[in-house]
């Protein structure tokens, strides 16, 4: 098994955990804002583009992943400095269009922009269907409460 093997399985295997701890541990159910639920998701988001510019990094071994250019083909220097900006860019879908994927890149791109926008919208449907469901708690409880005391008001 190779170095770029074992990078890419590391990677891999990061970004999974990221991803998993996240739903594992349920805080993407807490309503309104929170700033510890806020920091995990930006922890586990910073998790997620960190694994992804390893991956990038492991891909850049066997060739050239990210040109500047599908016409020129021009090179990016494959440095931690411009996979960890690919990685963000991909990962927010920003998207700028400076550097572009080419080869296996393109898929782990396209793979870290639909976790880019699935964390975060499943935080919030989430957090909306918990209030929502927390309200009609609520009201069940009020109704409840005034059957009861309704039921108390007939007898007297």
């Amino acid at each position: 098994m190779g170095v770029n093997t074992i990078l890419l399985t590391i990677a891999l295997l990061f970004v999974g955990l990221n991803v998993f701890t996240f739903f594992r541990r349920q805080t993407y159910r807490q309503t309104g804002f929170d700033m510890r639920l806020f920091s995990h998701l930006f922890v586990s988001l910073f998790g997620v583009m960190i694994g992804f510019a390893l991956i990038y990094y492991a891909l850049s071994r066997d060739g050239v992943i990210l040109v500047t250019s599908l016409e020129t083909m021009n090179a990016v220097d494959p440095n931690w400095r411009n996979l960890l900006y690919f990685s963000g860019v991909t990962l927010l879908s920003i998207g700028f269009g400076d550097l572009l994927p080419i080869g296996p890149a393109r898929l782990f791109a396209l793979l870290e922009a639909a976790i880019g926008i699935l964390l975060p919208t499943a935080f919030f449907v989430k957090s909306i269907y918990k209030k929502k469901t927390e309200e009609n708690s609520l009201l069940t409880s009020s109704n409840q409460q005034i059957h009861v005391e309704g039921d108390k008001s007939k007898r007297k």
